[in-house]
């Protein structure tokens, strides 16, 4: 993936006053990244990038929608080819999160 050096400059969230929590290593789309424990992993991926994936009908970009698990629209896939709804499923440490749709990996 061919990211920007700052890749946060770009992210569709920033963190404004909670940063003290203890830091979750995971991989986004190949990158090392760090999210803070709690996070979801639609807000682990949206502090570092503008959008959560790109639909498979549409093409367009999508950065969740209902945020409460209703609309289907945060779905992303694990390096291990299993998919989870963003908004519902807490980081954890070493997660290898795909942003892209399959075999598109290395887009972006």
């Amino acid at each position: 993936m061919n990211a920007p050096a700052n890749r946060s400059a770009r992210a569709q969230l920033q963190r404004l006053k909670e940063r003290n929590r203890p830091t979750v290593a995971f991989v986004l789309d190949g990158q090392p990244a760090v999210a803070l424990a709690g996070d979801t992993v639609l807000t682990a991926v949206l502090t570092h990038t503008r959008q959560l994936r790109i639909n498979e009908f549409s093409q367009q970009p999508r950065a969740g929608f209902c945020l409460m698990g209703a609309c289907q629209d945060c779905w992303v896939r694990l390096a291990d080819g299993k998919s989870l709804r963003a908004c519902q499923t807490m980081i954890e440490p070493g997660m290898h999160i795909c942003t892209q749709p399959a075999g598109n990996e290395g887009a972006a």
